[in-house]
């Protein structure tokens, strides 16, 4: 197939969330088929709620900056699903993309006919299986592997890694990793292998307690991000700097917004420690991170910036970022988000601080109706627009101080960077 046709199949497999199926056998029947192309690679493996995908994309730049050919496995994309696999920080092209999709769909077909396999692996079984092809055929000398939803039983975790990460774990997807904290940090936990050493960023209570209790059964030797310290703190609405003490004196400038980006550098840079990488590759490294539609500033006057808070968590990150530096300035908010979001506690965290509220829809399926956010919420300046383009316009007339954020789904953050960006 090609590029389209490949990433039309991948999207006829069902929403990745929704037909999530849990379970290793699979993926690891199809892997087995295709050679076992993860076993020759070396890889840190990332869980977690919120973070991950920040702190895996520091930890590549940093590998990267010393010289390592590095594999990055990351979800969900914002534009293409091709992003989701990039070599040397850089998503593969269109062609590897398909070329890899048809060795997995052939191999798939062939354990279907075979009676092998109940079905077809789901979107994102496919599409890690092609990854595990391309970073063996690439060469990377180090892969940085996120998991896609909990731990446990994530297609991810058929791997033997060098060392493991969990950032902050947090509630999200509770009808699928369990509705309380401990259970969503055992899902997470899942990832830790016997001897493997383990990097935890702070956790609240409940999740650092079931954490600890699997690392001391699998005799994990594990460096816990509380035990360094942070000096000599500067905020900005930019990024951050500070000295980050432990073993290692790191002087980090990490250039992610937001107070929670600080925690994911500690976490990144800890990682990185752990993995022998040199002081300067891990300052030089995390200060050239690119993560796009996390607290994205894609323009000035106005402002307007954009973030895929799409939990709980994620909102609270931003509400704290908006409270330090735009607490003086006239707030407006375009939210879209998906049905099956906690939005009454999202909104009643991130609303109350917006001067002037949009309500729209992302162009997915699983889309939350912006009349029925306005049924459910209640603000004194709330509206609604069919589309994102639509509540663009009625942010036009912004005056040079107002500060626009467009959240609530990475989905949207995805369309405002098109129409935004280019």
């Amino acid at each position: 197939m090609n590029y389209p046709d490949s990433v039309h199949f991948l999207y006829a497999l069902g929403n990745e969330v929704k037909t999530a199926k849990f379970g290793l056998e699979r993926i690891a029947a199809v892997l087995e088929a295709l050679g076992r192309p993860q076993d020759g690679l070396r890889l840190v493996h990332a869980a977690g709620t919120n973070g991950k995908g920040s702190t895996c994309a520091m930890m590549e730049s940093a590998l990267r900056a010393g010289g390592v050919r590095t594999g990055l496995f990351t979800s969900p994309h914002l534009a293409e699903p091709a992003e989701r696999i990039r070599i040397d920080g850089r998503p593969i092209p269109a062609a590897q993309f398909a070329a890899a999709f048809d060795r997995v769909h052939a191999a798939v077909e062939r354990l279907l006919a075979a009676g092998a396999i109940d079905f077809h692996t789901t979107y994102f079984e496919t599409v890690t299986a092609m990854a595990f092809l391309v970073f063996a055929e690439e060469r990377a000398g180090m892969v940085v592997l996120e998991t896609g939803l909990g731990g446990r039983l994530d297609a991810t975790n058929v791997v033997h890694p060098a060392l493991c990460v969990i950032t902050p774990v947090d509630f999200d997807h509770e009808a699928l990793l369990g509705k309380s904290l401990e259970s969503i940090a055992a899902e997470k936990a899942g990832i830790l292998k016997q001897g493997v050493p383990a990097v935890f960023a702070r956790q609240r209570p409940e999740a650092a307690l079931v954490l600890e209790e699997r690392a001391r059964a699998l005799a994990v030797p594990v460096t816990r991000a509380a035990d360094w310290r942070v000096h000599d703190l500067e905020l900005a609405p930019t990024g951050s700097r500070f000295r980050l003490a432990g073993e290692r004196d790191l002087r980090i400038v990490c250039p992610l917004a937001g107070e929670h980006q600080v925690d994911n550098a500690v976490t990144a840079a800890i990682a990185l420690a752990r993995l022998g990488v040199a002081d300067r590759q891990i300052e030089e490294g995390i200060a050239g991170t690119q993560w796009p539609g996390r607290l994205e500033r894609v323009s000035e006057r106005p402002e307007i910036i954009l973030d895929g808070a799409h939990n709980p968590a994620g909102a609270r990150a931003l509400a704290a970022f908006i409270d330090r530096f735009y607490a003086r300035r006239p707030v407006r908010l375009i939210y879209g988000a998906m049905r099956d979001k906690a939005i009454a506690e999202m909104s009643g965290i991130l609303f109350p601080r917006a001067r002037q509220v949009i309500v729209t829809a992302p162009r997915q399926a699983r889309a939350l109706a912006p009349e029925t956010l306005r049924d459910i919420i209640d603000h004194p300046a709330l509206s609604t627009a069919p589309t994102l383009a639509d509540a663009l316009a009625l942010v036009a007339d912004a005056a040079p101080e107002d500060a626009i954020f467009v959240t609530g789904s990475l989905f949207l953050v995805a369309e405002a960077r098109a129409l935004l960006v280019g």
